[in-house]
């Protein structure tokens, strides 16, 4: 493994090939928390004005350290799972999996489901990729993560997850895994993506969520029944990475070899 090579330029994301970074201030607050705070007065005019220019910065650091990697899967679980639990070896596996396709893996390069795809990807001899968020609590890059990013606001983040990632597979979690589970349905079914497979790995894990939108969502009407076709539901990791290979990662492969060939 090569040597930690971290960037200590202050402001934007940080972006690093090995490291843990710190992004909380000594008030305990995180970025995102001082942006949504409601503020009286004037107040807002030397401060808000001025975080647009930070926030342009994560886009512009985001793009620029990401934009060259070839097609990607994000892999989405619980910062909670234990090393060495069923659910971490299906995690290594997926990252595994992926690699030896030529795909590289980006998690929110935490611990638990996150570390594992990370693991699986880097020693299979894939490109491992984190994005990191500043939290109140503080977890780091975990030790697998070969490139890293870390970002101050949720929304940056969960932009680059979608942007540079050709499918998702998702692990149990919790509700950051639901939330980034749910953007990427809301982003198929109204069509700002097309092509992207999203695949959820452990059946009576997920079964209940999505009995629970066919028989309440689909029957109040406020979702169609096809909309619970757009995620795929599977119990190992070989078919995960079967799915969203299928679903036209396979062919962002084919196409990211002629590209370099030629």
């Amino acid at each position: 493994m090569s040597a930690p090579i971290e960037s200590n330029r202050p402001g934007s994301a940080a972006i690093l090939r090995r490291g843990s970074w710190k992004r909380v201030d000594v008030d305990g607050t995180t970025s995102d928390a001082r942006l949504l705070k409601s503020k009286l007065g004037g107040e807002f005019t030397h401060t808000d004005p001025w975080r647009v220019m930070r926030i342009q910065s994560e886009f512009v650091q985001g793009f620029d350290a990401l934009s060259n990697i070839g097609p990607a899967v994000s892999v989405f679980g619980s910062a909670r799972t234990k090393p060495g639990s069923v659910g971490y070896q299906v995690g290594v596996e997926v990252g595994r999996l992926l690699a030896e396709q030529e795909v590289a893996v980006i998690t929110g390069g935490g611990p638990g489901s996150m570390e594992a795809a990370n693991k699986g990807a880097r020693e299979a001899g894939g490109l491992s990729v984190g994005l990191g968020i500043e939290l109140p609590f503080e977890q780091g890059m975990n030790q697998w993560v070969g490139l890293g990013v870390d970002f101050r606001y949720f929304f940056a983040r969960k932009t680059m997850f979608v942007k540079y990632a050709q499918g998702f597979i998702v692990l149990p979690g919790g509700l950051g895994t639901l939330d980034e589970l749910f953007e990427a349905m809301v982003l198929v079914q109204t069509r700002k993506v097309t092509q992207f497979p999203i695949v959820l790995i452990g059946t009576d894990f997920w079964r209940p969520v999505l009995d629970w939108i066919r028989t309440t969502m689909v029957d109040e009407g406020v979702v169609s029944a096809e909309d619970v076709d757009i995620v795929k539901l599977v119990d190992s990791a070989e078919e995960a990475v079967d799915l969203v290979m299928a679903g036209g990662v396979r062919e962002q492969v084919e196409a990211w070899r002629q590209r370099i060939e030629d």
